[in-house]
């Protein structure tokens, strides 16, 4: 009974009930968006946004941001794109484009665990700078042309209409949440999340912890922007422009606490499907998608809010409990003198 209740309560049922419910709502209104093929089709348009999450959420764990996702997706699309372009292996072009995201979340990591900088307003200036290299790297041009064989992987399919891009990513996802919940080491980004100063007391390296999440962040940011430049088959300057704000909204949406220390890789891999999918929704709905920049900063907020709210909540009922159990304590030792 106890393990049904803790998997009630876990964050990502939660995000999943509202995954069903959503769907299911959109499905009542116009029936076609409940056929397999579509629900398929929102799992294959998620595997960018899933990744982008994966990595974010490692830095949101921590307690900390990265608004520079965005960026690092471009430059490393449009390095790999153009390495592939001018007739470099896979291998080169894709270690290449993991390397320049690795050492622009080294950087973030750096400004922010060792300099002790904001990480909003680091990784804000990193997002202008990154932004301003692409312009740079590719002169405001596209980057197209791309070898047919790499943009034809991306349309691979392992059953019926799921992608191999969808299966190889959930595999991942699913490697890592047993990696960050049953290893020492992977534990130690909630735990430096949930309590930065017991972390150190205890002998977890709080630096290296962090400096860690950026590069993992940045590293799959690197490999979402790969993914991106196969399903796309261009790169233009603005690649990743907002994706940012839909990853932390999918990190957010799927359970994990923006001040760290709650939540899971599982809860924002489903975060991830339904900020993919508003597109498609408001397709199916009759809107324009024009509303899914809105859409999308709406629900930020309002998650936001509902997460600050629920956090209060919980802070307000563990004071009363340890107040309730220091005010009985003081009454039996009273009772012991008076007797």
């Amino acid at each position: 009974m106890n393990l049904i209740k803790k998997f009630i309560k876990a964050r990502e049922i939660s995000s999943l009930m509202f995954l069903v419910l959503l769907f299911g709502g959109v499905g009542l209104i116009n029936p076609a968006f409940l056929a397999p093929t579509s629900l398929i089709n929102c799992l294959n348009d998620s595997v960018v946004f899933t990744l982008l999450a994966a990595g974010i959420a490692f830095v949101i764990l921590t307690g900390e941001i990265d608004v520079s996702i965005g960026a690092t997706l471009g430059l490393s699309a449009a390095v790999s794109s153009t390495l592939l372009r001018d007739g470099a292996s896979w291998g080169i072009a894709f270690v290449a484009g993991i390397c320049v995201g690795s050492v622009i979340g080294l950087i973030n990591g750096w400004g922010i665990a060792v300099m002790g900088i904001p990480s909003l307003i680091f990784t804000l200036g990193t997002n202008g700078v990154v932004r301003g290299l692409i312009y740079v790297y590719t002169h405001g041009a596209w980057v197209e042309n791309l070898p047919a064989e790499f943009t034809l992987v991306s349309q691979k399919k392992l059953v019926g209409s799921l992608t191999v891009f969808y299966a190889v990513v959930l595999i991942a996802i699913i490697a890592i949440h047993v990696i960050l919940t049953r290893t020492r080491r992977g534990k130690y980004f909630i735990s430096v999340g949930d309590n930065a100063a017991g972390a150190t007391l205890v002998g977890i390296p709080v630096r290296t912890t962090k400096i860690c999440a950026y590069i993992l962040c940045g590293a799959f940011a690197a490999v979402a922007g790969i993914v991106y430049s196969s399903r796309i088959g261009f790169i233009t300057p603005t690649a990743g422009v907002n994706y940012e704000m839909k990853a932390i909204a999918a990190c957010v949406l799927g359970g994990i606490s923006l001040t760290g220390g709650l939540g899971s890789i599982i809860g924002s891999s489903i975060g991830a499907i339904i900020m993919s999918s508003i597109s498609r929704i408001l397709v199916f709905l009759g809107f324009s998608s024009d509303y899914d920049n809105t859409i999308t900063g709406v629900l930020l907020i309002t998650i936001v809010v509902v997460d600050a709210l629920m956090q209060q909540r919980v802070a307000e009922k563990n004071r009363r409990e340890r107040l309730s159990a220091r005010t009985s304590a003081v009454q039996i030792t009273k009772g012991g003198q008076t007797t």
